[in-house]
């Protein structure tokens, strides 16, 4: 299981990753990285991925310094200690319960 500290003490470590794929999201939902790492400084992890290849992820949603929501997947490799974060973006409140909860489709 991924645990939120661990990823944490790699940002601050600077010990981590950005994928393109989240490189593309951040600018598209108009994100500085320093809005997405204190969303996840300040975060919690709401889904657990364990499964994920080639290293376990998680979702975690925070704030950015403006209040604003973040959902942010990271994945993190314990052999190196190295965090990935793979997705970011400003989720939907039409497809999320208060941020945390996805709604059920209908």
């Amino acid at each position: 299981m991924t645990e939120r500290e661990d990823i944490v003490n790699a940002i601050k470590r600077d010990q981590f990753r950005i994928t393109d794929h989240a490189y593309e999201e951040a600018l598209s939902d108009n994100l500085t990285f320093e809005e997405v790492l204190t969303s996840v400084i300040h975060g919690e992890i709401i889904e657990q991925y364990p499964k994920d290849k080639p290293y376990p992820s998680c979702l975690i949603y925070g704030e950015s310094f403006r209040k604003e929501p973040v959902h942010s997947v990271w994945a993190y490799n314990r052999e190196n200690s190295w965090a990935v974060l793979i997705t970011v973006y400003r989720p939907d409140p039409k497809r999320w319960i208060e941020f945390k909860t996805r709604r059920t489709k209908q």
